[in-house]
């Protein structure tokens, strides 16, 4: 990092580093814009997408979910559990990583993507080894989350996750405390 990067300001928050790794692209006109989706994504691989996604949303094999989201563009480690009726990112499926052993819950969504009224914005999710995102959560564009990271089910991820850690709640938030981290704990029972 240089003097003049803004994330070295203290006063940056862990969204602030998501919002710095997503690109904005403005629609104009009196319309939102997701009514330009087919000017930000050929309709033709959308609803290809669509196909495979709802393949991958229902298919128990493991093996073909990972197959399929590496057709889609995802780029999908060794060992990756995706579960059932899990969506990744329709539009933009290609700017998802999952490391190696990644475990993706029932039912949970991975977002590329956000439609607004002026822009839509695209950004990638990372997820690292050994990392679990539980049923139900949603996790928003340009999020990373470290390795060994745990998400709660039902929890709304708009910040980035450190690794090790543990968060929960809509936004999520950290509900592990330092002292939880691997190793304290063995210390203090001697």
């Amino acid at each position: 990092m240089t003097d003049d990067d803004p994330r070295q300001d203290p006063e940056w928050t862990d969204a602030d580093y998501r919002h710095e790794r997503i690109a904005r692209h403005p629609t104009g006109g009196p319309l939102n814009s997701l009514q330009h989706w087919p000017d930000a994504r050929h309709p033709l691989r959308v609803a290809v997408h669509y196909v495979v996604v709802w393949i991958v949303r229902i298919s128990p094999s493991l093996r073909l979910k990972n197959w399929l989201l590496r057709r889609l563009g995802a780029t999908v480690g060794r060992g990756v559990s995706w579960g059932l009726e899990a969506t990744p990112d329709v539009f933009w499926p290609d700017h998802i990583t999952l490391g190696d052993h990644v475990i993706v819950g029932y039912d949970a969504t991975i977002l590329c993507h956000e439609f607004l009224q002026e822009e839509y914005r695209v950004g990638d999710v990372v997820v690292g080894d050994r990392a679990m995102i539980g049923a139900g959560a949603i996790v928003l564009p340009g999020v990373e989350i470290g390795a060994g990271a745990q998400v709660a089910a039902n929890s709304l991820v708009a910040e980035d996750v450190p690794p090790g850690a543990t968060v929960a709640g809509v936004p999520a938030e950290r509900i592990d405390s330092e002292a939880d981290e691997p190793g304290e704990d063995d210390a203090n029972r001697e």
